[in-house]
């Protein structure tokens, strides 16, 4: 995905053009590789909060890893708004095609029902536009009440700052639940992840706070959560004492440090686990001397993990390296 166009039309949502734009554009200022472009019918664009966006005719070459995302518009209804010429669909069905992502915001579900895409997929939009889309498009599934879908690289969001929700997610899909993070602390949002199932994965779920100082703790255990982390080291890299960093963490998280670690091992190792290793491996695997520790957690969870896994292992971080409790 090093290149995400974004297909600009008439009437566009200015957040839902500049919520995933700021997205990628965070991304790729934090040194991911994401190159952006903006294309149109026509090099005026104008938009639903008045203000006039200018975007190019000529659209540039595409590969597999680049993304198409179609920000909404101001549709009262679907029928009568948001319609581009034959050559614009087939961009889009070529595209995916090819083995490319699509992905819309609101409104735009619209369009990508119009190409085809959404047909025999589960795909969703603006709570207001759920019942016209189905109309429209009946071999569409439309999923009510959810931030975003995922069906087979094609990508429909809900509405306005569910855009922003969309965004992150193809960041951590490519680059892992930490990065995702990273891009939403820059921005000041919520690092959500609220797609079409509750929100699972431990690294995003408690990153629903300000706290600097646990964010950084935070971003160091996810960095590393397979090695010995010892407190006072941690303490040290966020420039605070033991106690200040526990009692902030616990705070900001209702977790401790070490507790946290525990979590994002557990997550991993089953999803290591699901994926037929045996307990005693997934558990060396995480950072565990042995299974004794992750039987102990998976005894106390309630349910194992279903969500996507944080990313692997850091090169060159040891998988045996033994776990350190504060």
């Amino acid at each position: 995905m090093s290149r995400v166009v974004f297909l600009l039309l008439p009437r566009l949502h200015l957040l839902d053009l500049a919520g995933p734009a700021q997205v990628f554009s965070t991304a790729a200022q934090l040194g991911y590789d994401y190159r952006l472009s903006y294309v149109a019918e026509q090099e005026d664009v104008p938009t639903a909060q008045g203000l006039p966006v200018r975007a190019g005719t000529v659209w540039p070459d595409l590969d597999p890893t680049d993304l198409v995302v179609v920000p909404g518009w101001r549709a009262p209804t679907l029928h009568r708004h948001g319609h581009v010429g034959p050559t614009t669909i087939r961009r889009l069905t070529d595209h995916h095609a090819a083995g490319g992502t699509v992905a819309s915001v609101c409104a735009g579900a619209a369009l990508l029902g119009r190409a085809g895409l959404l047909d025999g997929r589960r795909c969703t939009t603006h709570h207001d536009l759920q019942d016209e889309l189905a109309r429209c498009h009946p071999r569409a599934r439309v999923v009510r009440d959810v931030l975003y879908v995922v069906d087979d690289r094609v990508v429909t969001s809900a509405g306005i700052a569910s855009g922003i929700d969309l965004a992150l997610h193809l960041v951590a899909a490519r680059h892992g639940p930490a990065a995702a993070a990273r891009v939403a602390r820059s921005m000041v949002v919520y690092a959500r992840r609220n797609g079409d199932e509750q929100q699972a994965s431990t690294m995003l779920r408690h990153r629903g706070h300000l706290s600097d100082v646990v964010h950084r703790a935070q971003d160091l255990i996810d960095a590393r959560f397979t090695q010995r982390l010892p407190l006072a080291a941690l303490a040290a890299s966020c420039k605070v004492s033991e106690r200040t960093l526990t009692r902030r963490f616990t705070a900001a998280t209702g977790l401790t440090p070490l507790r946290y670690q525990h979590l994002l091992r557990l997550e991993r190792a089953e999803h290591l686990i699901g994926h037929g290793a045996t307990a005693e491996a997934a558990a060396r695997a995480v950072g565990f001397e042995d299974a004794r520790m992750l039987r102990r957690l998976r005894a106390t969870r309630p349910a194992p993990v279903h969500s996507t896994p944080p990313p692997s292992t850091p090169p060159g971080a040891p998988l045996h390296a033994p776990l350190h409790a504060p």
